[in-house]
């Protein structure tokens, strides 16, 4: 009998015929063996379902769910953890793609030994669909250092962590009411109760948020209403972590940045203005190459 808690991967997915495979297998080429792989076809209209269904042949361990429309990635998400059977849940975004084959084995040792805490995560590397490398960085190590500036500045990657399923239900799992920021959403209640985590350590490759990627991406990042959720949940948890006024100033100078024309052009000279007001990031950049290809090799 395998001793090994059991890990669940929720992947939802919608209309990403191109990644979802190497996201799959990403996962399954993990060394810790005993996961399940849950993917949500959140309604898609390419060929994502072919795709799937294929992987789900040769692979016992892949379970699909199928949404008869797109209910968004909230709610897909939530589907999917409440049919999990692991004890802890692991995030992977269908455009996405683990590098490090020892992430969950690193991860699942650190919260067995350590019941305190309830989620982990770790580093990360942008890359653009080429594959080829923007940026790669690390967060926050410490729950200390993480508390001072959870509330101000995201100190996770959504699809690196790996938290407790018993905790997430304590919680409520993810809030409709912050599609969209349902992650920092979760992270902020989880913290009431346990502590945080961060490997120093690059876990995944992601392809990030932009205005021309199709799936999840659009459909919750209109300016506007990404301000109001913002300030909305800042509200939401003033009492529990520190940096209320300046989370708000971050808030609204984020909005205005986006608003400018040729803001890249700018974007040095605007992060060290971020640096002088509100301080050091939670993260930091390791190096700088977009040559380098990153996809080609997973």
């Amino acid at each position: 009998m395998n001793q090994q808690p059991l890990v669940s991967i929720i992947i939802p997915t919608y209309n990403r015929e191109k990644y979802i495979k190497r996201a799959v297998e990403s996962a399954r080429r993990q060394t810790y063996q005993n996961i399940e792989i849950i993917i949500i076809n959140d309604g898609s209209t390419d060929k994502t379902s072919e795709i799937i269904s294929e992987l789900s042949e040769k692979e016992s361990r892949i379970i699909i769910l199928t949404n008869k429309i797109n209910l968004g990635l909230t709610r897909t998400l939530n589907k999917g953890i409440k049919m999990a059977q692991g004890k802890y849940i692991a995030r992977l975004d269908d455009e996405d793609f683990w590098c490090d084959k020892k992430k969950l084995e690193k991860q699942v040792d650190f919260l067995e030994k350590n019941l305190e805490y309830a989620l982990v995560g770790g580093g990360a590397i942008k890359i653009d669909k080429k594959g080829r490398e923007i940026v790669r960085y690390l967060l926050l190590e410490n729950d200390e250092d993480i508390r001072k500036v959870i509330l101000v500045d995201n100190t996770f990657v959504h699809v690196t962590t790996l938290f407790r399923k018993d905790i997430w239900e304590k919680v409520g799992g993810y809030d409709k009411e912050f599609d969209g920021l349902e992650d920092r959403d979760l992270w902020l209640k989880i913290g009431k109760l346990s502590k945080f985590y961060n490997f120093q350590e690059i876990f995944v490759c992601y392809l990030g948020h932009s205005s021309n990627n199709p799936g999840y991406v659009d459909q919750n990042y209109k300016k506007g209403r990404q301000l109001r959720l913002n300030i909305k949940l800042r509200k939401k948890y003033r009492n529990n972590y520190p940096g209320y006024r300046k989370a708000l100033l971050l808030c609204w100078a984020s909005y205005f940045y986006y608003l400018l024309p040729f803001r890249e052009k700018l974007w040095s000279i605007i992060f060290r203005i971020r640096m002088l007001i509100f301080g050091p990031p939670p993260y930091k950049y390791e190096y700088f190459k977009k040559k380098q290809k990153h996809a080609n090799r997973y």
